[in-house]
């Protein structure tokens, strides 16, 4: 007996309730954007610059006598939190002035301080100013890179108008993710952007095989009403893009829980990137291209990899 989340012949009405998916979704936008600029994002020490030092504590340590001590050592500003574990510390320290020496004498420093404390150095990172803000340039560039290429892509793939949905609905996908970061003060760092590009890529994947299949609808029915032709190719989709939604995120949810805490803000943003980009290309990408009246077509539709499946559903449907 085959598992199903969501039954053959669900009849959804997304477009219906479409006004609702765009103020919820409109009230995430504006909230992220607003976490952003009043709270900001906790950047890692890929983008600041500094260093980074991860200890194991013999038998845990109180993190406010530990913050005292390298308070004292005049290092400028000091960030320590616990690490996943009570007896795990994540040190930052800010980029010191000259070279590479007095980072390392910063360090030996810091070693000096917590000596007798500190069972084992697990990492320790320099990185320094001007790296950190090549590599912001360099996130950026990478982000919209990909969402212009996608662009083009479902430009050719498609039309132009679900081009512009689809980006619409990408956007609104990394919005968001960059406000749960903001909102948690979770570590911005590069692999939260190689998580952003990720999503982009499973958000994308998703909007692609709904739209083929409003495509197809478009080009078989021509007279159909498109609020209830829309509905039809959604809930023809439902059921496939809701079991892999799950199956990724059971998997993500292995990860997230075993992983150790080095990867747990990284999976995070896979999380809710799974969750909102399932979401947006259900109830946001579509419903956008009832304002962009795509082509219904005038000839023959251009072969699917979906077609197989197209004709058996519809025979069965007959």
């Amino acid at each position: 007996m085959r598992l199903r989340l969501v039954s053959n012949t669900p009849s959804i009405d997304f477009i219906g309730r479409r006004k609702f998916a765009f103020a919820f979704s409109l009230a995430l936008v504006l909230g992220s954007i607003g976490m952003f600029f009043t709270q900001g994002l906790n950047l890692g020490i890929d983008f600041l610059g500094g260093i980074l030092i991860e200890a194991k504590t013999q038998n845990g340590a109180d993190v406010g006598v530990v913050r005292g001590e390298l308070g004292d050592l005049g290092l400028g500003e000091v960030s320590i939190q616990e690490f996943g574990a009570p007896d795990i510390l994540l040190i930052r320290i800010q980029r010191q002035e000259g070279g590479d020496d007095a980072q390392a004498k910063a360090v030996d420093a810091v070693k000096t301080a917590l000596e007798g404390q500190v069972a084992e150095y697990r990492r320790t990172e320099f990185v320094g100013p001007t790296v950190g803000e090549e590599l912001k340039e360099a996130a950026l560039l990478a982000v919209l890179a990909a969402i212009g290429a996608i662009l083009v892509y479902i430009w050719f793939r498609f039309e132009w108008q679900y081009g512009v949905g689809a980006v619409i609905a990408l956007a609104h996908d990394v919005i968001t993710t960059i406000g749960l970061f903001a909102l948690f003060q979770l570590e911005f760092n590069l692999a939260t952007v190689a998580a952003i590009l990720t999503i982009a890529g499973y958000s994308i994947n998703d909007t692609v095989v709904v739209f083929d299949r409003v495509r197809e609808k478009l080009r078989r029915y021509k007279k159909m009403d498109l609020p209830e032709l829309f509905n039809m190719a959604v809930n023809k989709t439902l059921s496939r893009t809701i079991m892999t939604s799950v199956t990724t995120l059971l998997a993500l949810i292995a990860l997230f829980v075993f992983g150790g805490e080095v990867i747990h803000d990284f999976v995070l943003a896979l999380i809710w990137g799974v969750i909102i980009g399932t979401y947006s290309s259900i109830a946001l990408a579509v419903s956008l291209l009832l304002y962009m009246k795509p082509d219904r077509g005038t000839g023959e539709a251009a072969p699917s990899r979906f077609q197989p499946q197209l004709e058996q559903e519809e025979t069965k449907e007959a």
